[in-house]
């Protein structure tokens, strides 16, 4: 029977891809479409509805991966799991969020778009990284 701390991580990062996924392919490109002249008001919504989210789906990964780092040999899945989630939450910290600000300040550019988009691309390329790590890791735990 696999690790409950490998198990754990696998559910973490499995709804971490769905979430990230989601948000690049609908929430994001929506997002873009909106209107200069109706931005702000999108864009607080936006922000208002997905934080919490954010703040559930991270902080899974963090205890998750922490349990795991701390209680289970580290294999390369596990390794794995944990570059990935690092690259998530690096992107998240130095780039999206900080854009966010800059969109929420100033209001949409479309290099801030960009940038935004961009970022989220990182960041499921790092989610599905991770899943794919905490699989084998899973995996290697039998």
């Amino acid at each position: 029977m696999a690790d409950p701390a490998a198990t754990a991580l696998l559910a973490a990062a499995t709804l971490h891809l769905g979430f990230q996924l989601t948000v690049t392919v609908l929430v994001y490109p929506a997002l873009s479409r909106v209107p200069a002249d109706a931005w702000s008001p999108a864009h607080d919504a936006h922000s208002r509805a997905i934080v919490p989210l954010v703040v559930a789906t991270y902080g899974a990964l963090l205890a998750t991966g922490t349990w795991a780092l701390l209680t289970t040999p580290m294999t390369p899945g596990l390794l794995l799991a944990l570059l990935g989630t690092t690259v998530t939450f690096a992107t998240t910290a130095f780039v999206a969020a900080p854009t966010h600000a800059h969109l929420g300040r100033d209001g949409k550019t479309p290099q801030a778009i960009h940038r935004l988009l961009l970022a989220d691309k990182v960041r499921a390329a790092g989610a599905l990284v991770a899943t794919a790590g905490a699989l084998l890791n899973w995996a290697q735990q039998h």
